[in-house]
């Protein structure tokens, strides 16, 4: 059992404040500020396209995807492609529409036990979460984002926004195909 202090209880209590919230908006930089109104648009939960590989076996499929503070998460069965992929290359992709989203994914063990995600998956995708999160073989994976890109038309213009998570760089600019 975690120890009753600061460390332990009052950083977990402080970072749940509105007036944390709001000193963290306050000290934003363009990276933090455009990432967190990406992520506000992205919303709670889509439908996207895994990519995983290993060795010189590269394969896709679609995948419930829940994003929590800029994290996402999915489940999948031991038993799959995905799984073993994962196992041995922890670099995934996700794409849907005009965004694609390389990351680094970790293994968190069993969906049910992550409260948080197994509410929000039951919210948005109730059918599979009553068909699989339950299953002694499900396992959940979180992926860290290192890359975002998404296209954007302005005026009929195409641009490219880019996050990059080392170094938290943000850019936009103008796709002129050169």
């Amino acid at each position: 059992m975690e120890e009753w202090d600061f460390e332990h209880w009052g950083v977990r209590y402080w970072s749940g404040t509105p007036e944390f919230w709001q000193y963290a908006r306050d000290h934003e930089n363009e990276f933090q500020r455009q990432q967190r109104s990406f992520w506000e648009v992205f919303g709670e939960a889509k439908k996207m396209v895994l990519s995983t590989a290993a060795g010189d076996r590269v394969s896709s499929r679609m995948m419930s995807v829940i994003q929590m503070e800029g994290l996402l998460y999915f489940q999948t069965d031991r038993a799959f492609l995905k799984y073993r992929q994962l196992a041995e290359n922890k670099n995934a992709a996700l794409c849907m529409d005009n965004i694609q989203i390389g990351g680094i994914c970790r293994e968190l063990g069993h969906p049910m036990e992550n409260e948080r995600f197994a509410g929000l998956y039951g919210k948005h995708f109730p059918g599979s979460f009553e068909r699989y999160s339950g299953l002694k073989n499900e396992r959940l994976f979180v992926m860290s984002p290192v890359f975002i890109k998404k296209w954007i038309y302005r005026d009929g213009l195409p641009f490219e926004e880019v996050f990059e998570a080392e170094g938290e760089r943000y850019s936009l600019t103008e796709y002129k195909g050169e």
